[in-house]
Formats: C-alpha cells, structure tokens, sequence
C-alpha cells in the first residue's frame, strides 16, 4: 500500500471541514437546561450564565411551554419558577414526575417565595432542589453541576 501523493486532494479533510461548518453551535454532548420563568429578564441572564459555562439552553415564559418543551426535548435539568401564567412551577413540577419520560428530569425550583412551607411543599411535589430569588448565579450555577452530577438524587 503506498501512501497518497502530498498533491493529491484529501477527501477526508474535505468533509471534515464541511462537517465543522455544519456542525451545531453546541456540541451534541453538552447538557441542555430547559428554564422557565415568567420574567424575561431573569430568564435571559439565567441563559447567558449557562451559555457561557457550556450548557446549551431552551427558554418558556408559562408553565404550560414549560411542559410541552420538557416532554418534547427531555432536557438534562429544569429551572422552574413556581409562580407563572397558564400552569404554575408546582404543576409543572407535579405532571413530569407523573409522566415516566419525563420523572428523572431534575428539577431546580426557583421563587420569590423563601418561606419553608412554601420550600417543603416545592420538595414534596419533586422538586430536587429549591432556590429563594434574589439568587447569585455563582449559586444557581453551582446547583445546576451538582443538579446533573447527582442525576437529581
């Protein structure tokens, strides 16, 4: 077998390039953080923080989005606001652990609201952690590792 000539066309290098130009912004195997919340200014700074540590992002401002974007696209974790229009975190919470797709998805509940019956209530219908806004995004971030480390658990 004798080795190409260095002028003849490598093909192989050909569609290597064609793929990078192709290839998704993303990687395939960066993990996909689905964030819902009703207020588009803390949703799009949350984003922005998991974009620029790697993570690739999907966005819904209701809670019934929410759900449509977790069972269609079964993202690595969710943030989830309790409080938003058309189904609230809690419901959204409650309907994926029900659904068997969609039950290992850990869950990040984030609200207003630090009262511990309002945490408990949050933990009791599955959330794996919960989150009192104001929030630093050091904080979220570092929940959002250990969210996908642990696989929610």
């Amino acid at each position: 077998m004798t080795a190409p000539a260095l002028t003849e066309p490598d093909l192989h290098a050909d569609e290597f390039a064609q793929a990078l130009v192709s290839a998704p912004m993303h990687a395939p195997l960066s993990p996909t953080i689905l964030i819902a919340d009703d207020d588009d200014d803390i949703r799009d700074v949350i984003a922005y923080k998991l974009q620029v540590a790697g993570y690739r992002t999907l966005s819904a401002d209701n809670g019934r989005t929410a759900l449509n974007i977790a069972v269609a696209e079964r993202p690595r974790a969710i943030i989830l606001d309790v409080t938003m229009p058309q189904m609230d975190g809690l419901a959204v919470c409650y309907e994926l652990h029900a659904c068997p797709e969609t039950a290992q998805i850990p869950v990040l509940m984030i609200s207003g609201s630090g009262r511990l019956d309002d945490m408990d209530l949050g933990f009791a219908i599955g959330a794996d952690d919960y989150l009192a806004k104001p929030f630093s995004q050091r904080e979220m971030l570092r929940r959002v590792n250990w969210l996908l480390m642990s696989g929610g658990s």
